[in-house]
């Protein structure tokens, strides 16, 4: 990631800047930009994990899916705020429970149940790591960290205490979640379709 200029923001600062489409966080202060993601291989598994949870929390009343760019401000002072790929959030912890209590909602100051990251290769562990303590902090229970190069997802129970992870699903494997009991997806769905892609791409 990128920092955006020298100049810490406060919280009523960061809450005057123009609405912007771009992915962009807060860390301590600092406006910092990731750098824009292969878009075949980040849209595609984000559209396919947002395709694959939204009738499954329709139908179950477990919460709802929103894809980035959605604001969580972990904290005011300094202020520090994030943007998973995807984020579940259910009446329980954020006291949303249903589309229209969306109207309006400029950022969660509450956390999500379940967040996603598709790391890209840009991505440092350490970065990673900070995001995930991050979400840590705020009491989110369940982080998704999706790859496509190890075609891979690895789901990790959050607590205050730690990060542990419950499975690294690969090719063959279906993905479970304990926050959504009775949730399956196969990884095959998700990274499958881009294997015949990038070869049909690399034979053209």
């Amino acid at each position: 990631m990128s920092s955006i200029g020298t100049k810490r923001l406060t919280f009523e600062e960061w809450q005057t800047l123009p609405e912007t489409k771009q992915r962009c966080e807060v860390v301590d202060g600092v406006l910092v930009m990731p750098p824009g993601p292969l878009l075949g291989e980040h849209q595609w598994v984000s559209t396919e994990i947002v395709m694959s949870l939204r009738p499954f929390l329709r139908a179950t009343g477990l919460g709802i899916v929103l894809p980035a760019p959605s604001d969580i401000v972990i904290r005011r002072e300094p202020l520090r705020v994030r943007q998973p790929d995807l984020m579940v959030v259910n009446e329980e912890l954020t006291g949303i429970a249903r589309p229209s209590d969306l109207v309006g909602l400029r950022f969660l100051e509450q956390p999500p149940l379940l967040v996603v990251e598709i790391m890209p290769p840009s991505n440092t562990r350490r970065e990673i790591e900070e995001k995930v303590l991050d979400y840590r902090n705020i009491g989110v229970l369940e982080c998704w960290l999706a790859s496509f190069p190890t075609r891979t997802v690895e789901v990790l129970r959050l607590t205050a205490e730690a990060a542990a992870s419950t499975g690294v699903y690969g090719m063959g494997d279906t993905l479970s979640s304990a926050v959504l009991p009775g949730f399956a997806l196969p990884i095959t769905d998700i990274f499958g379709p881009l294997l015949s892609w990038q070869s049909n791409f690399e034979q053209a």
